[in-house]
């Protein structure tokens, strides 16, 4: 149903423009007779096209004769006019760029601008989208700079338009209200008006603010009640088309007929636009259809398809038949329904229309269910070929847009230059001298504050390890009463009672004695298994102490695995003999560690995060992995993150190698040369 609506608005504009070319045409003093008589006959719909195209082309001939002043160029802008109306899309280019070539050449603002529009309208003709959002950005440009608002609004309208049908939903909108608010400021623009809520109700409806879009369509429908707007365009019709097909679009199918019964009812209606009869009749029969109203079905939907069909509508064609087809569903006549259903998507493929496409794999995937996922996979595949087409074009737009505020400003700039050069070489001289002291200074100045932030940070983390320390120390006095306690109440004990039985045995004879010594024996291994424990523990009280680093490092990553939802794995060489490893050492791996985990959790978005500890003869490797986003590492300019992680490594004397590529993740590695005398592979004595 959506296609329904974006025909419609497709229509209306292209009409628009149609008309907006006829409207120049007044109240202009021509220089010969013969002129007037060709550019009327040019413009009579009763003669035939080849005929129409003939006077056009002599009226055009006597033009370039003429002197090239303005009264010149509105002749030229009247023989394009004629041009686009009727279709002849070569002649109107060629005419358009004609007019723009003798506007540049006599600096004419005015109608460079509207030759700009009238480009953009023939390259919207063409569906070459960029060049039209090209045309009507130079024509807004202009209209800016010569305070032209009514016609500046004009091309915000056409411009808001073109965003629209390319599915760039939101930089239309904006466009839009641009237009409105300027619109508002000026007066008998009933048309222009009309066609600003018009197209926000659509917007709003696409978004499904029906609330919203209801609103706008009314406002439009509002604007109708001045008589500055012919009957004869049937636009009371095509808002009630519009108002009753938001209500469709919110299943609100009695409000839908509604409308739609009231806008066929418009008088002259067939014979002025029958596109939109055949519209309004086909969103009739189908909310009937919807709300399960069998009176006149289906030949009200065979009748909007004739008119179509007449008129070669394609997309109108198509979404009639889906509609068919859906009836026939309903009336569980599987062979028309598969029929109509397969007739849209042959139809669509050939014309190439994707949204129409779309609704008909949607529909015959219902009809045909063994065949449904070969359709859904043509679905999925055209849809998201819709999505980047659309999100491509809004990129090239936005781009447009910029690479011309680029251009202009460069140009503008380098003018500028030109003049005043001579002038200012000197002054600029001493003031790039006095900038370049001052920025020489700021940046020793802001050398010696990092400095001294990093003493301070570097203090922090010597504090934090002096108090692991102590807490280690505490931990180790309560675990030596902890043995003490036990060797004395437990192990001594029971050794004392052991060889007080030994003692006794000298009493007994042989045979008695022995069953008793293999069961104070017993007793010793016993004892002995307790001492060994005891031993154990001790021994694991003395690694804890050493490793009391790894320990302050294991908080970090204990904190970074309870805050942050990547997951983290770490890895300590065993070999690495952390109490020969220096403080300074320590204090900044610690530090690089912190600066890489903030990187990675604010830039790299990665699902997993690996540090890993590795010792060489003479070096301390830090690897720090992620499988994110990546970067260029070569032309990344490295933030003051990189920055501070090289200063560290610096300060140990080691290196930094940055390994990263877009979309294949990080891997940061620090090498840090130890102290010769100490072999961190060494086996612990």
């Amino acid at each position: 149903m959506k296609n329904n609506y974006a025909i419609l608005f497709f229509f209306l504009m292209t009409f628009f423009a149609c008309t907006k070319k006829s409207h120049d045409d007044k109240n202009i003093i021509l220089p010969k007779d013969s002129l007037p008589t060709f550019l009327s006959l040019a413009n009579d719909d009763n003669l035939p096209l080849n005929l129409k195209q003939k006077y056009n082309k002599k009226a055009l001939a006597i033009i370039i004769t003429q002197t090239d002043d303005s009264l010149n160029k509105v002749n030229l802008f009247k023989i394009a006019n004629r041009y686009y109306n009727m279709s002849d899309w070569k002649a109107y280019e060629n005419t358009t760029k004609l007019i723009l070539e003798r506007s540049v050449k006599s600096k004419d603002s005015v109608h460079i601008a509207k030759a700009y529009t009238y480009l953009g309208d023939y390259y919207r003709s063409q569906v070459v989208s960029d060049s039209a959002f090209m045309s009507y950005f130079n024509a807004e440009k202009i209209y800016v700079r010569i305070h032209d608002k009514f016609n500046l609004a004009k091309t915000f309208l056409s411009k808001a338009d073109l965003q629209f049908n390319e599915g760039d939903l939101f930089e239309s909108e904006i466009t839009v209200f641009k237009a409105l608010r300027l619109l508002k400021q000026q007066k008998d623009v009933n048309s222009q008006l009309y066609d600003c809520y018009n197209l926000l109700g659509i917007l709003f409806n696409e978004r499904e603010e029906y609330n919203k879009a209801l609103e706008f369509h009314n406002n439009a429908l509002n604007t109708l009640d001045g008589k500055s707007i012919p009957d004869g365009f049937q636009l009371k019709a095509s808002s009630l088309n519009n108002i009753g097909f938001v209500y469709l679009s919110m299943l609100n199918y009695d409000k839908a007929k509604t409308y739609f019964r009231k806008g066929l009812k418009q008088k002259e209606l067939l014979k002025d636009d029958p596109t939109l009869y055949a519209m309004l009749l086909d969103n009739l029969a189908y909310s009937k259809f919807k709300s399960k109203e069998s009176d006149g079905l289906p030949k009200q939907f065979y009748d909007a398809l004739k008119i179509r069909d007449s008129l070669k509508l394609t997309s109108g064609i198509i979404l009639n038949k889906i509609h068919l087809s859906e009836y026939y569903v309903s009336k569980n006549d599987t062979l028309r329904a598969f029929q109509f259903s397969k007739q849209a998507l042959n139809l669509s493929r050939i014309s190439n229309k994707l949204g129409n496409t779309i609704d008909a794999l949607k529909q015959i995937a219902i009809v045909d269910p063994k065949n449904a996922s070969k359709y859904s996979k043509e679905y999925i595949a055209i849809n998201e070929k819709l999505l980047k087409a659309e999100r491509k074009m809004g990129e090239k737009f936005s781009r447009i847009e910029y690479e011309t505020n680029e251009i202009k400003d460069e140009n503008s700039n380098l003018q500028e230059k030109n003049k005043t050069l001579v002038y200012v070489f000197s002054i600029c001289t001493l003031l790039g001298l006095f900038f370049y002291v001052y920025k020489t200074q700021q940046a020793r100045n802001r050398e010696l504050l990092f400095k001294q932030q990093q003493q301070i940070a570097n203090e922090d983390i010597y504090n934090l390890m002096i108090s692991q320390q102590n807490d280690i120390e505490m931990t180790r006095i309560k675990e030596k009463k902890k043995v003490a306690q036990e060797l004395h109440d437990g192990v001594l004990g029971r050794m004392f009672g052991v060889r007080i039985s030994l003692d006794s045995l000298d009493k007994l004879d042989e045979a008695h004695a022995a069953p008793k010594r293999k069961k104070y024996l017993a007793e010793l291994k016993h004892i002995e298994e307790d001492i060994r424990e005891i031993s154990h523990d001790l021994n694991r009280e003395k690694s804890e102490l050493i490793n009391n680093f790894v320990a302050i490092l294991n908080k970090l990553f204990e904190n970074q695995q309870n805050t942050y939802i990547s997951k983290l794995a770490t890895s300590f060489d065993s070999h690495i003999k952390w109490e020969l490893v220096s403080n300074m050492v320590k204090i900044n791996l610690y530090r690089i560690i912190q600066e890489a985990l903030q990187n990675c959790n604010k830039y790299a978005k990665a699902s997993t995060i690996e540090v890993v500890f590795k010792s060489e003869i003479n070096h301390l490797i830090l690897s720090i992995s992620d499988d994110g986003v990546g970067f260029n590492s070569k032309r990344t300019k490295n933030g003051i993150g990189l920055h501070n992680i090289q200063y560290r490594a610096a300060e140990c004397k080691g290196t930094v190698t940055i390994k990263s590529a877009k979309g294949e993740g990080t891997v940061l590695i620090i090498k840090v040369p130890i102290d010769q005398k100490i072999n961190l592979q060494k086996n612990d004595s």
